[in-house]
């Protein structure tokens, strides 16, 4: 073992950089010409296919694996930007194992699907390359939108209404666009700036100006934006983050793992990102895979994830769980945190074991922790919003809301799973729901 993994504390630099990058590559390599050509060659391009019925956002999946077999992959790309403009990112993120891949019918027969994420990386990666922009902006109209929020849905309702002929203004809390894409998922499922370079493409449809550092709430109101365009759409996503709610709770080194994977994403240097020794990260999801894989590639010498419920039930796909356990995570159930102690800083942190109703059992146990993630959701800063739907947004049909004028979609409204490929979906429908109503 490599002694700088056993000092204790949290510090940077505990693996070499060669072992970083090795550890923070792409996780799933792209496919070559020939690779991809024998994978499309898999598919029976069903007539009815249930992998097209699966995906939120509806991509002609036969069709799109048939062009890339047929040696037209800029095709194929068309067909799935047409109806998922981020389709690039979702390639790379989507939990195709529990939606697409997860109904072809070769999975269904034989165990092994045809892997249509990865089929659908090589086309967009194909013409994002070649800096082909497929789609072409119509007349302008003369109707101006706003979306709030620079992530998945709001790129998306972006991209489409300014195809349609609208002038597009986004808004943007932070320094940078892409939301969640750029700021919230493993490094080492979007490499080389992937995001950034996403969004730089899909910009090239024109019409579509980005204001960063624009936050509603405090640089801006909704009223004043109703006042000010023809249409507004809240792709806000969730701004707040849930916290434990148990005493020690603001110890020095209990962190959120949002923030953590924010850091990650955009450190330039990650020999130079601090981790401790002794990692412990409560929660059941993506968030909280990618924060345990991330912080044992940084050179953490324990992760352990902890979740309130039996693994069966944990939000993170079965593939994300194989994962973290493939990279030495370990995955403790049905304990739920009681107290964090330690002398100013985090040192340990307590559970108590319960049932898969959450009923405490009366065992607990500790574990030795100097930094612990909180991966137990996000929440909505809800103030000067539309009417909500429990701790999200109102909304009907299309993304519409309560206000006149109002749409919204993504994480930030209620209805929808909260996956970047659902995002996508519901900000182009909402889109075509403002075009239609600016045009009526």
């Amino acid at each position: 073992m490599d002694a700088r993994q056993l000092a204790g504390g949290i510090r940077a630099g505990r693996l070499e950089p060669q072992a970083l990058e090795e550890g923070f590559s792409d996780l799933h390599p792209p496919y070559d010409d020939h690779e991809a050509l024998v994978a499309a060659d898999r598919c029976y391009f069903c007539h009815d296919a249930p992998c097209a019925t699966a995906c939120p956002t509806s991509i002609d999946i036969p069709l799109f694996i048939r062009q890339i077999a047929t040696g037209t992959p800029e095709a194929a790309a068309k067909t799935i930007l047409s109806q998922n403009i981020l389709g690039g990112m979702c390639a790379r993120v989507c939990p195709t194992e529990t939606l697409c891949e997860e109904v072809c019918v070769r999975e269904v027969a034989e165990g092994k699907p045809v892997e249509i994420g990865r089929l659908q990386r090589y086309a967009t990666d194909r013409i994002m390359a070649r800096n082909i922009h497929p789609f072409e902006r119509a007349a302008p109209t003369g109707k101006r939108v706003v979306v709030v929020g620079a992530g998945p849905a709001g790129l998306s309702c972006a991209h489409r209404l300014a195809m349609k002929g609208h002038d597009v203004v986004i808004l943007d809390a932070r320094a940078k666009p892409g939301g969640l894409n750029e700021f919230g998922i493993a490094a080492y499922k979007s490499t080389d700036d992937f995001a950034a370079r996403e969004v730089d493409w899909l910009l090239g449809i024109g019409g579509i100006t980005i204001e960063t550092g624009r936050m509603l709430g405090r640089d801006l109101t909704l009223t004043e934006l109703t006042s000010d365009y023809d249409a507004v759409f809240l792709g806000l996503g969730l701004g707040g983050v849930n916290t434990l709610g148990i005493e020690g709770d603001d110890r020095e080194g209990v962190l959120n793992a949002v923030e953590f994977i924010s850091e990650l994403r955009q450190a330039g240097d990650l020999s130079a990102l601090p981790v401790g020794r002794d990692v412990v990260v409560i929660g059941g999801g993506m968030t909280a895979v990618d924060a345990a894989v991330q912080a044992k590639l940084l050179g953490a010498l324990n992760v352990t994830i902890v979740y309130r419920r039996s693994q069966a039930r944990m939000a993170a796909s079965a593939f994300e769980q194989e994962l973290a356990q493939a990279k030495g995570v370990r995955i403790i159930c049905n304990a739920t945190p009681k107290g964090v102690h330690g002398n100013g800083a985090v040192r340990e942190i307590e559970f108590e074991f319960t049932d898969d109703d959450l009923t405490p059992t009366g065992e607990s146990f500790r574990l030795p922790a100097d930094q612990v993630f909180r991966a137990i959701g996000q929440s909505l800063v809800t103030e000067g919003l539309p009417v909500l739907a429990g701790r999200k947004i109102a909304v009907e049909g299309p993304g519409r809301t309560s206000l006149p004028g109002v749409w919204a979609g993504g994480d930030c409204a209620a209805g929808g799973d909260d996956l970047t490929v659902t995002a996508v979906a519901e900000g182009r429908d909402a889109a075509e729901d403002i075009h239609a109503t600016l045009m009526r």
